[in-house]
């Protein structure tokens, strides 16, 4: 039997207390940051009952269970017991179970029982789908949730995020989310954006040396990282002090929980709820004005008005949406696309503009080194050999063309040795590795052609002397780079410069009066599939614009090749010389943006957005981080940095156009599922209030008992619950589809007198042509009333509904309300509900009118839809 090691609660216990200040001087009643930064770390080790080589797996979920998971809650989910009792706060409700009491108080107790029944049936059936849907979308965003490296049991091993505890070691890289509060054991070439903590645009510099304590001490020591700040480059290997909301992160929790700003789609579905209630107002304050003028009695009217206005009222919208939303990140799901912001989806759908890097989505991202040249184009072995030295000896960000340079061949790095580090950034496009061997210490410098030629004064002749990089030299440099990026290939500039050899440190100023190496030359090929992915994207009204820190001929060879229409080009240092609205006139026009820095990517993708357009931008790198924050959606893929994967509302598990493709497409099926509801919301069911409050004017009795009204209305959303399920016309998806308010207001002043005119003619038709009663008057008009609200879906749901099946749930929902509301007349409950048979020539009569209303809305929704261009 296996020895179950021991769980040391105490471990747990030991969590040091971070101090919670930010953006300012450390907080003197708080000084714990400054002693754990002064603290020797093996004081500090042993603290937390951990090593160097971190816990023991066993350990860590034990310490796990006593801290909690490592996470700073940025929204709280709801019980289901604190939703249920939310929705029992909402006004309407209140007012329903007023009027509940009141029926009581009166002994009317089937008005009671009614109500109550409604009321609680709607409020479980709306908690229960909005908390399936939270579900739902909590899964599907654990599937791309962050994950560290840690040491457990003395190995690296992935764990998630929230399963980091005090006491465990991480392993940190460039590209990284640092995980939780930790204090440094190794850093190599450590820079880390706290900006986020701090408010400062720039990289710290960090290292493992322990810090002084003191008043004096820095609010966020050099020796430690905290959660939520991203490694811009380097290693490092750390102790977790801090998690969860004992991080520092966590001082600022309250402002994180703070809700965002409503997107365009959630001020509209606001607006949408606010001109319903203007309505509702108005109609409800004229059906009581009306009443007692007729001096009808005070608690029937007061209670027909109450239920007139839960008719008129879209209470389940806020759950379509929810349901709708998730069903969609769902089978988005599918599609390989995760949402982790589901009012994204909306955006998605309105995406009329799509900004992304060509590598890796254009191309098949395999990059391969096919040639060494020297400044003339003559192979030359000298560029590898230097262009080997600095990817090998490099440890911040590497990239693709990195792999490709140590793929080409083994070095021996024995004769040479390390000495210092410049870090790529990108805005100086290259990295600088100070070496020493063979006799000389060298400063080997590796990045865009442009730039090094640009910090070069000297380049060499194979076998000779270096010769100054004159004018005539420049420009053979320049056709032989442009001559690479006609045939398709990527290049880069190698460079070096011999300094002194006590020189052990290097910095950006000595990369200047370099010697000019040669160029390397790169292939990543077009991308299978890549051309009827665009074709794709181009038949949903979805433009591209190459978004690249590449050279501008390079893109446009791939470009070409996969059939791409090029409307112009703009440089990154055309786009710094432009004016914020000098570019705003120039983006429309332009396909691709090339060598562009990452501030440039933001600028572009603003301009777009305020020239009207809804953009997404792709990304996975570490400059990624601030366009994708810019983007209407931002778009990752699951193999991206931490950083950029934090960023994104979306990720793609493929990095792939295709994928992009469907998933605009669900995303526009699920917007046209939630504008159904409010379709249906603003036709036949407000048409059908605004019938029953004009006639007050001229009944003798109420056409509907409020008990009847409130059935009606409980049957009605029984039938809609299932819009979110249902199909979408290609049609439908085939253009971007922006929230508009106004289309919804003239559907409704369409539609809405529309189904009147036929209710009307329903009054009359059972007034005088049957000469009914009150209570076959209230009969006949229930049955009519629901067959026109819930079987106009049919009729409304698509541009083509004899072509477009709708989802057999949503059959199912309909007929069975529609069913309902023919079937309780002739039930035990009849008497109950104040309902009578119907006589079959009533109900033939009643058969027709619903019919021609179909047929006319059929007619007319077929006029609206192509005025509008909604199908």
């Amino acid at each position: 039997m296996n020895e179950q090691p021991s769980v040391r609660p105490d471990a747990a216990s030991a969590q040091p207390p971070v101090q919670r200040s930010t953006r300012g001087a450390p907080d003197p009643a708080a000084p714990e940051i400054s002693e754990i930064a002064a603290l020797p770390l093996p004081d500090l080790l042993q603290r937390l009952h951990s090593s160097d080589t971190g816990l023991r797996a066993s350990e860590a979920e034990g310490i796990l269970a006593v801290v909690g998971p490592n996470r700073v809650e940025t929204a709280s989910h709801k019980r289901l017991l604190f939703a249920i009792a939310e929705r029992f706060s909402n006004p309407l409700v209140l007012i329903l179970l007023f009027a509940a009491g009141v029926s009581a108080f009166t002994g009317d107790v089937p008005s009671f029982v009614i109500i109550a029944t409604i009321v609680l049936l709607s409020v479980i059936l709306d908690v229960a789908q909005e908390h399936q849907a939270q579900n739902a979308a909590e899964s599907l965003r654990e599937e791309v949730s962050l994950t560290a490296k840690a040491l457990r049991d003395g190995q690296p091993v992935e764990v998630p995020a929230a399963g980091i505890v005090p006491g465990d070691v991480v392993l940190l890289a460039a590209g990284d989310l640092v995980p939780a509060d930790s204090r440094l054991i190794e850093a190599r070439d450590l820079y880390v954006d706290e900006a986020l903590l701090t408010g400062e645009p720039y990289p710290a510099e960090k290292n493992a040396a322990p810090a002084n304590g003191g008043a004096s001490a820095s609010a966020f020591p050099s020796n430690l990282v905290f959660m939520g700040s991203s490694v811009v480059s380097g290693t490092a290997k750390a102790l977790v002090v801090a998690t969860g909301r004992k991080a520092q992160l966590g001082s600022i929790a309250s402002a994180l929980q703070k809700p965002p700003p409503p997107t365009a789609f959630a001020m509209g579905i606001q607006k949408f709820g606010m001109m319903i209630v203007q309505a509702t107002i108005f109609l409800v304050l004229f059906v009581v004005l009306i009443n007692l003028l007729f001096h009808r009695p005070l608690l029937e009217s007061f209670l027909f008005a109450l239920a007139l206005a839960v008719g008129l009222t879209p209470e389940l919208l806020p759950m379509i949406v929810s349901v709708t939303l998730a069903n969609g990140a769902i089978r988005m799901s599918r599609k390989q696309v995760i949402v982790k912001r589901q009012s994204a989806i909306d955006d998605l759908g309105a995406m009329d503009v799509f900004c992304s890097d060509k590598t890796g989505t254009l191309t098949e991202a395999r990059i391969k080194l096919v040639r060494e040249m020297d400044l003339g184009g003559r192979d030359s072995g000298a560029v590898l050999r230097m262009a080997q030295l600095n990817a090998a000896f490099e440890t911040g960000l590497k990239s693709p063309l990195d792999e490709a340079i140590l793929a080409v061949g083994k070095i021996d790095l024995a004769p040479w040795r390390k000495i210092d580090e410049v870090p790529f950034d990108f805005e100086r496009r290259r990295v600088s590795i100070l070496v020493e061997g063979e006799g000389r210490r060298l400063l080997i410098v590796k990045g865009a052609p442009e730039d090094v030629l640009g910090q070069s004064a000297y380049y060499d002749q194979q076998g000779a002397s270096p010769l100054p990089l004159d004018a005539a030299a420049r420009k053979t440099a320049a056709e032989t780079f442009n001559g690479l990026g006609a045939q398709g290939y990527r290049g880069l500039g190698v460079a070096w410069r011999e300094v002194e050899a006590d020189r052990d440190q290097a910095n950006i100023a000595d990369e200047t009066g370099l010697t000019f190496a040669g160029f390397l030359a790169f292939l990543d090929p077009p991308k299978a599939g890549a051309r009827e992915a665009l074709n794709a994207l181009a038949e949903l009204g979805v433009a591209l614009k190459v978004v690249t820190g590449d050279n501008e001929l390079v893109t446009r060879h791939v470009c070409g090749e996969l059939g791409l229409k090029i409307g112009g080009t703009l440089t990154g240092p055309e786009v710094e010389v432009l004016t914020d609205e000098a570019l705003q006139a120039r983006v429309d026009e332009t396909t691709l943006f090339c060598r562009v820095t990452p501030p440039q990517k933001s600028r572009i993708i603003t301009a777009l957005r305020r020239r009207g357009h809804v953009v997404g931008y792709l990304g996975d790198g570490i400059n990624d981080a601030p366009s994708l924050h810019a983007a209407d959606v931002g778009f990752s893929v699951d193999t991206a940095v931490d950083v950029a994967k934090d960023a994104a509302a979306m990720i793609l598990l493929r990095k792939d156009l295709g994928v992009l493709a469907d998933g605009v497409r669900e995303g526009r099926k699920t917007f046209m599922n939630i504008i159904k509801y409010m379709m249906m919301g603003t036709s036949s069911n407000f048409g059908n209030m605004f019938s029953m409050a004009g006639a007050v004017l001229f009944l003798p009795f109420l056409p509907m008992l409020p008990t009847q009204i409130l059935l009606n209305n409980l049957l009605y959303d029984l039938s809609e619950a299932t819009i979110p399920l249902d199909r979408v016309s290609d049609s439908m998806v085939a253009k971007p589809r922006h929230w508009d308010l106004n289309i919804v207001r003239k559907f409704m002043l369409v539609f809405g007198p529309l189904s009147s005119i036929f209710d009307f003619a329903t009054f009359g038709l059972l007034l005088w042509g049957f000469h009914a009663n009150e209570k076959l008057f209230q009969t006949g008009w229930f049955v009519e009333s629901l067959a026109t609200q819930t079987l106009v879906i049919f009729i409304i749901r698509t541009a083509r509904p004899l072509q477009d099946p709708p989802h057999p749930a949503l059959v199912a929902s309909t007929l069975f309300a529609f069913a309902t509301a023919v079937a309780l007349p002739y039930s035990p409950l009849a008497p109950w509900l104040g309902f009578v048979p119907l006589p079959a020539t009533v109900m033939g009569a009643l058969a027709l009118v619903t019919a021609a209303y179909l047929a006319l809305v059929f007619f007319v929704k077929g006029w609206f839809f192509r005025r509008y261009r909604l199908g």
